[in-house]
């Protein structure tokens, strides 16, 4: 074995102690407080529904693990069998080198590994949510909306992939940056057809009724904080879980604000407001376009990263690949499979900076409600009232929420809002 694949195995075998050790931490953390309800909540939430939340937190935790064994052990296993090249060697001997036929030997194997991901996905649903009241959906959606995933990957992502490395041909050295580009505008056109058209697929979106006092409260909102929106419109969240939420989607003209019909039927009006008056924070805080901003930066390193990576002759034999130079398709396309692989091994450990970044965020969003709003009661009302509905862990260790939580805790949103005010 190689320096560098003893390196790689040492950084896939750390990530994965490290989220069984954060895994212990924190489920010893909550069972502590699993006896009574934490004074901070007491008169917000019953005794039967606080032991539901942390046998909930707990059933999440122990099937969190058995993923993330499964998930080491076969990336171990692809890695380091020599199955990936000899897989590499077959395709190409059978389809050749071209553009589409790599293109395809990467949709391929991306098929290929989610099929792995399938039985615990199918457990998730219907037996760790079932068994906690909150899925609602049926066999028959669960698969037709996996087709739909496929047909949708299939439709959009293959001719990306075949482009992307076309560019490797004619842009030679600096294909990553005009790949980077490329995939950049590509997302911006998703997050533009994405609200007409593909989220449409799944779900069915009705407008509120006209005259409805709901509707006429959220767009006095909309107009006072000088929100452009379309519409205001509620999605059938229901037919699939019980677990609620709101969002807005769209650029310009297309923006519209979007909530599941089951936030709908869980919140007062006040208290709905107070939640579009979070999201609408987000976009006056111009939240989006920073993790836009991001985000883009982000796709640059990584093709970045690539381009450096598909000329190290050292990476390509820790696996078990040939290593051609030279800017083809071909010779680029193991770079690409490996740094898919191998880049969560490094982002982990820089989740708690992101995540930290994701919760101010947060906290200002919650800021900018109270302000609009003119008091913090109702959004805290909603607030708990969600943490409630959803079951969702009310004493996370610190450390584990700081891996795994992009918001902060109720009891931290709460006690941010009662210091500013």
């Amino acid at each position: 074995m190689s320096p560098f694949a003893i390196i790689a195995l040492a950084l896939i075998l750390a990530r994965a102690i490290a989220e069984l050790w954060l895994s212990r931490l924190n489920e010893r953390h909550v069972r502590a407080h699993t006896n009574e309800v934490p004074s901070a909540f007491r008169g917000m939430i019953d005794n039967a529904t606080y032991r539901r939340s942390v046998d909930y937190t707990l059933a999440k935790s122990r099937f969190g693990d058995v993923v993330t064994v499964f998930d080491t052990a076969l990336l171990i296993g692809i890695l380091f069998s020599g199955v990936l090249p000899w897989a590499f060697g077959k395709f190409t001997a059978a389809f050749g080198t071209s553009v589409w036929a790599m293109a395809g030997f990467l949709f391929a194997t991306g098929v290929a590994l989610s099929i792995f991901s399938l039985p615990f996905a199918w457990y998730a649903q219907f037996k760790l949510e079932d068994r906690f009241g909150f899925n609602t959906t049926t066999v028959k959606t669960w698969v037709i909306d996996r087709l739909k995933g496929f047909l949708l990957a299939l439709l959009f992502g293959f001719p990306l992939l075949a482009l992307v490395l076309k560019l490797i041909e004619w842009t030679s050295p600096n294909w990553w940056i005009w790949a980077a580009a490329v995939v950049i505008v590509f997302q911006l056109l998703l997050l533009l057809i994405a609200p007409a058209v593909i989220m449409r697929l799944f779900n069915k979106f009705t407008p509120l009724p006209e005259g409805s006092t709901l509707r006429e409260r959220l767009f006095a909102l909309a107009r006072r904080t000088d929100f452009p929106t379309r519409s205001i419109e509620v999605m059938d969240g229901s037919k699939r879980s019980r677990h609620s939420n709101a969002f807005f989607t769209g650029f310009g003209r297309f923006r519209k604000i979007v909530l599941f019909d089951t936030l709908v039927a869980q919140l007062a009006e006040p208290e709905l407001e107070s939640v579009l008056a979070h999201e609408i924070g987000h976009y006056k805080k111009r939240h989006v376009v920073k993790l836009l901003g991001i985000s883009i930066v982000g796709v640059f390193i990584g093709f970045a990263a690539v381009a450096w990576l598909a000329r190290q002759q050292w990476f390509y034999r820790a696996f078990g690949f040939e290593y051609h130079s030279g800017f083809a398709a071909a010779n680029v396309v193991p770079a690409m499979l490996l740094f898919a692989l191998l880049a969560g091994m490094i982002s982990f450990w820089f989740s708690p900076l992101v995540h930290m970044w994701s919760r101010r965020f947060e906290y200002e969003a919650d800021s900018f409600a109270r302000a609009t709003m003119g008091d913090a009661q109702p959004l805290v009302q909603a607030l708990r009232k969600l943490t409630e509905k959803n079951l969702s862990n009310l004493t996370p260790h610190p450390l584990y929420s700081g891996f795994y939580y992009s918001h902060p805790t109720l009891l931290e949103r709460e006690q941010a809002l009662k210091t500013e005010a």
